[in-house]
């Protein structure tokens, strides 16, 4: 790696450089990420790997002219809907708030950017991000937005096995940044896709929520919820493409929510 922050990581800079190189116009962008089961051949830390690998992507595509600095990632988030798998890590509410705050609290205290761009690879994580940020906005003056990639993917809602976890979609992105990491010859392990109706009921019905649990077997196939056997790593680059380049938008109306 280039000496300087060339790579526009904040901890490769010193800490005088900071006040020239920052300023209060500077996004911080944030990967947050999970440590979870992603079935028999995901691994457990794909969501944090999706969200470095991206934001940083969106950082060499936009860094210079919108002067982006990528923040070390989150690795941990909210996964109690994994718990019943080996390796699953989740914080806890109560603990995710307490971190996000006092993360918060202190960017806003020793950093002069006041924009951050948080970019989310765990969808479990949404829910509380987006509380949070009017939390972080208002308490910290931070101007603030979550973004989140896997929204901005062909989520098969329609089909028949609506794409949701470790399935077509995940895959296929770790295909294109990560392929040493799939275990592709366990996808065929999947034998027994989940119920569209019951993830559709359960999941992604509108007007009510459900907890659920990637252990209950009408809404997933060993922890996977989707089909990952069309995945591919042009599929993948085609969806990361397409999610760097929408992120440009959203980082200029965030610099134009800045300025008011």
């Amino acid at each position: 790696m280039a000496s300087g922050g060339s790579a526009r990581l904040i901890g490769d800079l010193t800490s005088p450089e900071i006040s020239t190189r920052l300023s209060a116009s500077s996004i911080l962008c944030l990967p947050i990420g999970s440590i979870e089961q992603h079935g028999p051949h995901l691994p457990l830390n794909t969501d944090l790997v999706l969200a470095e690998s991206i934001t940083r992507l969106i950082v060499a595509r936009w860094g210079e002219a919108l002067d982006l600095w990528q923040l070390p990632p989150v690795p941990v988030g909210l996964a109690r809907e994994h718990e019943w798998a080996p390796g699953t890590l989740s914080l806890s509410i109560i603990g995710m708030t307490t971190y996000m705050r006092d993360l918060g609290r202190t960017l806003a205290q020793s950093l002069p950017a006041r924009n951050l761009m948080i970019v989310n690879g765990h969808g479990g994580n949404r829910g509380i991000l987006e509380v949070l940020a009017q939390e972080l906005r208002a308490d910290f003056g931070l101007n603030i937005c979550v973004f989140h990639p896997a929204s901005l993917a062909d989520t098969n809602a329609d089909s028949d096995a609506p794409d949701i976890h470790g399935g077509k979609n995940e895959t296929a992105m770790m295909l294109a940044i990560a392929p040493h990491l799939v275990r592709t010859d366990r996808i065929a392990e999947l034998k027994n896709p989940p119920q569209g109706d019951a993830v559709r009921k359960t999941i992604l019905q509108r007007g009510v929520t459900w907890p659920w649990s990637t252990d209950d077997r009408r809404i997933a196939d060993t922890g996977v919820i989707g089909d990952p056997k069309a995945a591919s790593a042009a599929f993948g680059q085609a969806i990361i493409d397409r999610v760097v380049e929408t992120a440009g938008d959203v980082l200029k109306e965030l610099l134009a929510r800045q300025r008011g």
